[in-house]
């Protein structure tokens, strides 16, 4: 049986260890590519894979639990082990990850609780999920026969709290469930955060999160371990080899060469977790969003994060600057060729069929009617659209003053079926003319959850809740007597097309393609607005035309054989009749 101890350096067998990992988020990556991902990762000349565990994905209603698919973490744990790999777990709570919510489960807001704290409600849900999945992780410790190294505590928690009780309780959750491998927590390198976030004085290794100054940051780690008196290894836990990415922003890039050399420099020092290795891609509505402000900065659909590997898992040019810098300093270390996939591009394919929204919401959703409007989360629904539908009055000949109150995080408000207005953070709750030459008209307002913050001051926030918060109002009351409609949108198949589609109203594009030879490919959404992507009725992902990628990878695991779906959802009546597929990734420029 193996043996890792943590002391003055990384111990393996007793012999030291030094930890080469990079970070590959299954959950980002389709089953089918986990083998091409870790087995990239062991080309490079690394040793151990890290993951984060997104609670919001494993227990998406409250005592629902989903293990299977793209989220089978046993599966992509033990391929790790066939191939050689060491792993690392991070079990939540929370993730951060650039991941909607930062991996906690939206269902939590409709609880009297208060998340990352000692809480006893929030802990006791907790406790009911690692009793789900710790015990999957329990045996593949390497104690078990298994391959897992270690676990972390919490995520960045010196970046948000300073709750000393709050990280002990999570921690003896952990071992209450079983685990028994050395835990660690990461942080900033600087005391500030250390200091507010670690458990130094419990015995719990400290590592850090940066992108380069290895030294330097290294040295403030040092320091902090001096100070108690901790003779440990030291560890960059994240190192950022790239950057996630927003709408509306060009695409951040870094230099393979300067980045190389940072990596040798913090690999010379200590170990190392590349963040990401590879990045991968936010599927369905799991996009995070950032805090600047007054306003919520939702990220793209792509994590490629000008990783190692790019988005669909092949090796860019950083992948091989860093292996071989690092076979020239350790050259006993074992290198060999990435796998390599091509992508194709099929023919374009014509639109087959188009259908409106509104005209199939019996299909897609279930009416609730409440005199107040209720948000999302109250209606058991985390991601996706909601849709409100009342009557009004005229009171006045002139334009009604109407306003809507509290909605997040984007809205579209129709009368009698015409766009009136869409309405984002800063502009929601200001006044918004209303037209009415009939004495009653049908307002219909289409609320999207664009992504919950993941990091920062805001991720407790009111904001973070979906849909209308008070409601709208006319004149200076609010309105009530609402139809209320959850649009998660995770099931298409049912829409019926023979229904009516109308101009510049919220619709459904329908696709047909036949694919003999499957592959990776790029779906070019240029010509469309903004919107989701269902491939054989799995959604993979949001597309903009605001940018900056203006394409939606689909990993040849979402193809079959024969005829395949693409059908688009599109808010703001822009389409195209024919959609294209390319090899590449299709960029904007801004």
């Amino acid at each position: 049986m193996k043996d890792f101890q943590i002391k003055d350096d990384f111990y393996l067998d007793g012999k030291p260890f030094k930890i080469l990992s990079g970070a590959i988020h299954y959950f980002r990556v389709h089953p089918d590519d986990w083998y091409h991902s870790l087995y990239n990762l062991k080309a490079m000349g690394f040793n151990t894979v890290e993951t984060y565990v997104p609670w919001n994905l494993h227990e998406p209603q409250k005592g629902q639990f989903d293990f299977s698919g793209i989220l089978d973490l046993e599966a992509f744990l033990d391929l790790a082990q066939e191939l050689g790999l060491y792993s690392i777990v991070r079990p939540s709570p929370y993730i951060c990850a650039e991941w909607e919510w930062g991996g906690l489960p939206a269902w939590l807001m409709t609880e009297d609780l208060q998340v990352r704290s000692s809480d006893a409600t929030y802990l006791k849900h907790l406790d009911d999920y690692y009793a789900f999945l710790l015990p999957k992780l329990v045996k593949r410790q390497l104690s078990h026969q298994g391959t897992i190294l270690m676990f972390q505590v919490e995520n960045e928690y010196g970046s948000y709290g300073e709750e000393k009780e709050y990280l002990r309780a999570v921690g003896r959750l952990m071992r209450k469930h079983g685990l028994t491998a050395p835990f660690f927590t990461s942080d900033g390198p600087w005391r500030g955060t250390l200091r507010a976030g670690t458990l130094i004085a419990d015995d719990i290794l400290v590592t850090g999160n940066f992108g380069s100054r290895a030294k330097e940051n290294f040295k403030q780690m040092q320091d902090f371990f001096d100070e108690y008196g901790k003779k440990w290894p030291l560890m960059c836990m994240e190192f950022w080899d790239g950057w996630f990415n927003r709408w509306g922003d060009e695409i951040i890039r870094r230099d393979p060469v300067e980045l190389a050399e940072a990596v040798m420099e913090c690999i010379e020092l200590g170990s190392i977790n590349l963040y990401m290795f590879h990045g991968g891609t936010n599927f369905g509505f799991m996009n995070g969003c950032s805090a600047r402000g007054q306003i919520d900065l939702p990220q793209v659909t792509s994590y490629d994060y000008d990783a190692i590997l790019d988005e669909a898992g092949n090796p860019t040019r950083k992948f091989y600057e860093i292996q071989s810098r690092l076979k020239a300093a350790y050259p006993d270390i074992e290198i060999a060729e990435p796998l390599i996939k091509e992508a194709k591009a099929f023919p374009e394919v014509a639109l087959a069929e188009k259908t409106g929204l509104f005209e199939n919401l019996d299909i897609l959703s279930s009416k609730h009617q409440s005199f107040y409007p209720k948000n999302m989360e109250a209606l058991g629904q985390s991601t996706g659209y909601i849709l409100y539908r009342t009557e009004i009055e005229r009171d006045k000949e002139e334009p009604e003053r109407f306003r809507v109150i509290d909605g997040r995080d984007r809205i579209q408000v129709y009368a009698d079926g015409q766009l009136v207005t869409t309405q984002y953070q800063t502009e929601i709750g200001d006044d918004i003319e209303l037209h009415m030459p009939e004495k009653q008209v049908e307002l219909t307002i289409l609320v999207e959850n664009m992504g919950r913050v993941n990091y920062g001051h805001k991720l407790t926030a009111p904001t973070q809740s979906k849909g209308l918060g008070r409601g709208a109002m006319a004149d200076l009351h609010y309105i009530g007597n609402w139809d209320i409609y959850p649009l998660p949108l995770k099931d298409v198949s049912q829409l019926d097309y023979s229904r009516t589609w109308t101009e510049g109203q919220p619709a459904f594009y329908r696709f047909t393609c036949q694919i003999e030879e499957l592959a990776d490919t790029y779906l070019d959404m240029t010509g469309f607005g903004k919107g989701v992507v269902f491939v054989n009725n799995v959604n993979i992902g949001r597309f903009w035309e605001k940018g900056p990628i203006l394409y939606l990878y689909i990993p040849k695991g979402y193809l079959k054989k024969g005829e395949n779906e693409i059908v688009v959802f599109e808010t703001e009546g822009k389409y195209s009749d024919k959609i294209r597929f390319s090899q590449k990734p299709v960029y904007k420029d801004l």
